[in-house]
């Protein structure tokens, strides 16, 4: 069962885009299957039944290059919760989960846009997130 909500607001809180030079550039955009998409979610409570929701995309080489890109996107998205009482692994799950099968997709297309914008044309990100493994995993540790 998915928690009642709403959502009150979305918007890009950070971003970040780091290309040293055109030698990083024509590099990293040889070796750009090799960069890797790491996620961080986390959240706080902003009042009385309303809390922000922080996705964070992180999009990097994984080899120790010396000269590599660096894309970071942090975006939040501030929800109302319309139920009253809601146990702590329920919403657990639905930050960790159901929002984020909402939001995500969003979120991606807008990543891909700045990579692509950034001076990466073929930037795509290949294959699923699959949020409900990520919420399993994070819950059995």
């Amino acid at each position: 069962m998915s928690i009642k909500h709403k959502i009150i607001l979305t918007y890009t809180k950070d971003l970040s885009v780091e290309i040293p030079d055109v030698q990083t550039l024509l590099l990293a955009r040889e070796r750009i299957s090799k960069y890797k998409l790491n996620l961080d979610i986390s959240s706080k409570i902003v009042k009385d039944k309303m809390i922000e929701v922080f996705t964070k995309l992180i999009y990097t080489d994984v080899e120790q290059s010396k000269q590599k890109a660096y894309f970071e996107l942090l975006h939040s998205t501030v929800v109302e919760i319309e139920d009253i009482n809601v146990k702590k692994n329920e919403m657990e799950k639905f930050i960790l989960c159901d929002l984020q099968f909402e939001v995500f997709p969003k979120i991606r297309e807008a990543f891909v846009k700045i990579l692509r914008h950034s001076g990466f044309p073929e930037a795509n990100f290949s294959g699923e997130i699959d949020f409900l493994k990520l919420y399993q995993q994070r819950s059995n540790q």
